[in-house]
This record gives structure tokens, sequence and C-alpha cells, in this order.
């Protein structure tokens, strides 16, 4: 029986250091959390206007002026950029969206899937040891972006995917992130990075009637890519402060659990030292009784 009182007191010790380390993990996130949210909150209006006038621009171009990165073209070849965190402990936050991009795949792809014509590239570890152990052509010079997080950093790679389109080596750009809404709550999003989309509903789409300067062509020019950088860089501190919020709350359901576990692991130590107590006992009345024989 001391036996197992040492081994129920041992699991104790053991689960006891696991909540100790889900609990600080949660404070740490907590705290990262803040500051990814602050940075996701005042970067989201200014990102969301950025993409409404591109959208305007491209809707009302009526062929004036060329845009390279709003050109469509039958889609032979695909890059789909898929943003996941560096580290696990965050519930299926990773999970949720390596299999959306799947899913982009598998839809919308299967044809240039099968022809080995889709090519990945990640943002953030998890997402690279994946789909590089899977098989699946991989862009592997950004997958450490969340190291030192700049905006210069995820600019060289929306770089990459604008030159990749622009050059014709790829045909279509989709984007796989998490948008943060709060801490227990991500959605997982896939959406066009390129071309460049219209919007829907031309009818709702005003016309702009803006006086360029120096000119249209060389203004669109340099601002669509601009524009563009900051709609990565926006999906980005997204997925950031989702990876946080997540893991916050994966942490908080951990430290929960932990104590379900301890409060039933201290009713089995309790109910073993007192079946322990009761043995020692018989055998104590038992000796005497056989003492007195």
């Amino acid at each position: 029986m001391s036996g197992a009182l040492k081994e129920v007191r041992y699991r104790i010790k053991s689960v006891q250091s696991t909540q100790q380390i889900t609990k600080a993990m949660k404070m740490v996130s907590a705290a990262k959390l803040r500051r990814a949210q602050d940075a996701i909150t005042q970067m989201r209006p200014y990102a969301q206007k950025l993409q409404e006038m591109l959208s305007n621009l491209v809707s009302n171009n009526d062929g004036e002026v060329s845009m390279a990165l709003a050109a469509e073209r039958p889609v032979e070849k695909v890059l789909i950029i898929v943003v996941t965190s560096d580290r696990g402990l965050c519930g299926g936050y990773n999970s949720n969206l390596i299999k959306l991009a799947k899913l982009v795949i598998k839809q919308k792809y299967p044809a240039q899937f099968a022809k080995g014509n889709v090519q990945i590239l990640p943002i953030g570890k998890k997402a690279y040891e994946h789909f590089t152990k899977n098989g699946f052509k991989c862009v592997n010079q950004y997958w450490d972006l969340f190291t030192g997080l700049s905006f210069e950093k995820v600019q060289t790679a929306a770089k990459y995917a604008m030159d990749a389109f622009a050059g014709k080596e790829v045909d279509a750009v989709e984007l796989v992130y998490s948008e943060f809404k709060n801490a227990g709550t991500q959605q997982y999003i896939a959406e066009a990075f390129l071309p460049v989309q219209k919007v829907s509903n031309a009818k709702s789409v005003k016309k702009a009637d803006f006086i360029y300067e120096p000119g249209k062509e060389e203004l669109i020019a340099e601002l669509m890519p601009k524009i563009l950088n900051t709609q990565l860089y926006k999906a980005v501190l997204d997925g950031n402060a989702s990876e946080h919020g997540a893991r916050m709350t994966a942490m908080d359901k951990a430290s929960d659990n932990a104590n379900e576990l301890l409060k039933s692991l201290k009713i089995s130590y309790n109910r073993a030292r007192q079946a322990a107590i009761t043995t020692e006992l018989t055998e104590i009345v038992s000796g005497a009784a056989a003492l007195q024989g």
C-alpha cells in the first residue's frame, strides 16, 4: 500500500509542477497579448482604408492604366502564404490554419496541385515544419519573420510574392491567416492576395474623382506595392495577436484541468492512506489478540 501512496504523491507533485508552468505561460501570453492587441488595433483602420482605396482604383480603372498586380489570367501556378506561429501550446491554432490551407488547395486548386504547381510560403516555424515534412514545395526564406517582427521584414516576403506574380512565375497568390477578434476568439481566413481584387458589387463603388500628381500610372505603380505590403503586415500582426490569445486561453484551460486532476488525485491519496491505516490497525489488533490467546 505504501507503494501506491508513493505513486499518488509523485503524481500530485508532477501535476502541481505542470500547473505552475501553465499559469506562468498564461501570464506571459497575457502580457504579450496586450502589446500585440494594441499593435493590430492601431493598424487595422489604416490597412482597411488603404484596401478600400486600392479596390476602388482597380474597380474604376476601365483600362486607363496598366496594373500588373491586378492582371487576371488563367491560373496555372499558385503561391499560398500561410501565417502560423513559431511555437506550439496554443490549442488548435496552428492545426486549424494548416487545415484551412489544405482545404483551399483541395477546393480551389486540385488540378494545379496534381501538376506540382502549388507552392507554400510559410510565415511561422509550425507551417514551415509541417509543409516541408509533408512534401510540399516551400519558399524557405521567410518562415522566421516573427523573430524580431517588423514591417521591413514582412515587406521582403510581400515583395517576393509581388515579384513572382508580376514576373508570371505564379498566377494567383492566396493568404491564409487568423484574424484576431478577442483573447478567446480567432477567425481563420483565406483570401486572395494577388491579383488585387475588384469590389464585387461595382454599382456600390463610386468613381473617385481624384487629381493625380505626378500622374495616375506612376502614382498607382508606387502606391499599389505599398498597400499590399501593409495588407500582409496586418495579416501577420493579426496572427501574432491570435497566437497569444489562443495560448493564453489554452494555458488557462490547462490550469483548470490540473485543478480538477489534483482534486481527484488527493481523494485517491486520502482513500489509499485510510486503507493503509485500517490495515495497520487490523494487524495490530490481530497481533494483540494472538498474544492474549
